[in-house]
């Protein structure tokens, strides 16, 4: 795509800015440029100063408590910094708008989607009647929302989080802006919508010629999309260049470290008379979803749908798809936390028709992880009292003393200090609150763990540190993993086993590293495509 000359006024110039939240400096001398028609893209760890950077651009901070200490932000060499009021409104949705990183917090929940991408083509085109609705027809169009017309109405929990993401961006982009700022689009969506979102952007920068900050730690997105990188660490740019340049020759080892910490490594592997610990059979969970004037059910959604599964001791079984495809309905069925049809059984014993008394001694033995740490634990409860739970439930606490040891013992498992657990969760990062869980899980000993996306929410490296501790907690105690995700470099760094599932069903199931080599399902072709940047070949081998 043509880029301007750096010699000619960018578009967007951001000098040695500082952003301070009281007496906590947050940015320390950003500079970087943005021209016409260019991607750029932020990188950086969470808490590097990414989107704390490109609020400052829109002017969204929370004043007075965030302010700049010094740095100037000019646009087309306008200065923004300290602009008044009105000006700022003309120029947010209209030359700079905005695309954030979960469309479902960013949506109004009470207000459908017509009236959300209308609101900003009132305040800045003052359309109204039919040319405002024909005008948000045609945006939905462009960004591939299908049966438009008849989703007007549709409130923001009725879409799908793709089609939620779709509809951001044509909020976006409905008065044309000079400078789209993208925080974080795709990190919660599924590795083919992922594609489709990025083919989207690409797609309408194109034609729209608009420049594009693109913000993420996705470094396998940053070689797909952007024109130029900025790497960002503790609100301090360390390393700037093209895209060729940093991937092929990065300088500063925080790069060379974030170029590093993809996911590596092979799964343990499983010894050949591993016991069996968990299997399913026929496994159905429906949902009823239409019922006739009589009440009788006349439709389901079949979340599951006749499913077979088989996970033995030290072995981990990936089960990959998108969402809606049935993976978290079918770990949850598993452990018996959902009602379903068909044969479950733990440790050779039969658990499907068990009652909730005769099952609970049984629930020490296998544990969940779930995808979002922080609304898994409670905030109310120390870290202590959080790992401590299970073993008060389990009558395998012993005094305060020895339940303190033993909490203790969990923690250090996981790699946290011991000393913390009287701290609570808000006071650890992303990727300690998924060792606290981790740990919750480990103090009963289990047996089986289900981890539903534990690290889908994370940071590459923090990703690559959970990998890896899951590898050697699996190697030490002979864990049986049912790893539930849609990112395929965490699961091909895992996984022994694949299940692919899509709409409730297996389409294709098999030894991860064949699988990998050589999907055979046009499904599972499609998702390593998109999820690992691969090239079908003839033959139907696939080439990384």
């Amino acid at each position: 795509m043509p880029i301007e000359a750096p010699t000619t006024v960018p578009l967007l110039e951001i000098s040695d800015l500082a952003v301070s939240f009281g007496a906590h400096s947050a940015v320390k001398q950003v500079s970087f440029r943005l021209n016409r028609g260019e991607t750029l893209a932020l990188v950086g760890e969470s808490g590097s100063g990414k989107s704390v950077s490109a609020l400052s651009i829109m002017q969204l901070l929370p004043y007075p408590h965030a302010h700049h200490p010094a740095g100037s932000i000019r646009l087309r060499g306008q200065e923004i910094i300290g602009a008044a009021p009105e000006t700022m409104r003309q120029i947010r949705g209209d030359q700079i708008a905005m695309v954030f990183q979960e469309p479902m917090t960013s949506l109004n929940p009470l207000h459908s989607i017509e009236q959300q991408i209308g609101e900003t083509l009132e305040l800045h085109k003052g359309l109204r009647g039919a040319a405002l609705r024909a005008r948000i027809l045609e945006l939905l169009a462009l960004v591939g929302l299908p049966d438009a017309g008849q989703r007007l109405n549709a409130l923001p929990h009725e879409l799908s989080g793709g089609q939620r993401q779709r509809v951001m961006i044509a909020m976006a982009l409905a008065n044309d802006p000079d400078i789209l700022i993208a925080d974080e689009p795709t990190t919660a969506l599924d590795v083919t919508i992922q594609a489709q979102i990025l083919k989207l952007l690409e797609e309408l920068q194109a034609k729209l010629g608009m420049a594009i900050l693109f913000i993420t730690h996705d470094l396998g997105i940053v070689r797909r999309i952007a024109d130029r990188v900025c790497v960002l660490r503790a609100g301090e740019v360390v390393e700037t260049g093209s895209v060729a340049e940093i991937f092929a020759n990065p300088r500063h080892p925080y790069t060379r470290q974030l170029l590093a910490a993809e996911p590596k490594g092979e799964p343990p592997p499983v010894a050949a008379n591993a016991p069996e610990i968990m299997a399913g059979e026929a496994l159905k969970v429906w949902f009823p979803l239409k019922r006739s004037l009589f009440g009788r059910v006349t439709d389901y959604v079949k979340a599951v749908d006749g499913v077979d599964v088989s996970l033995r001791e030290g072995q981990t079984l990936g089960v990959v798809g998108e969402s809606g495809s049935g993976k978290t309905t079918l770990g949850l069925a598993l452990l018996r936390l959902l009602a379903s049809q068909g044969v479950i059984r733990f440790e050779g014993q039969r658990i499907d028709g068990l009652p909730a008394t005769t099952l609970r001694p049984l629930r020490k033995g296998m544990q969940i992880v779930f995808q979002d740490p922080f609304g898994s634990l409670s905030p109310r409860l120390s870290v202590g009292e959080i790992v401590e739970e299970g073993l008060l439930v389990h009558g395998l606490a012993g005094d305060r003393t020895t339940r303190r040891i033993r909490i203790g013992q969990a923690l250090t498992e996981v790699g946290l200090d011991p000393a913390t657990q009287d701290r609570y969760p808000h006071e650890f990062s992303g990727g300690q609150r998924q060792r606290i869980a981790i740990a919750r899980a480990l103090a009963l000993q289990p047996r089986l763990l289900v981890l539903d996306e534990p690290t889908s929410a994370l940071d590459v490296s923090v990703q690559a540190q959970i990998v890896d501790l899951l590898r050697d907690l699996q190697s030490r105690y002979r864990l049986a993993y049912l790893f539930i995700s849609h990112d395929l470099r965490v699961v091909k760094a895992l996984a022994n086993h694949l299940l692919v599932m899509k709409n409730g069903r297996v389409v294709e199931a098999g030894p991860a590293q064949a699988l990998f080599a050589a999907p055979q399902h046009p499904y599972t072709q499609a998702l390593l495509a998109a999820a690992l940047n691969l090239e079908t070949l003839s033959d139907g081998e696939v080439a990384i």
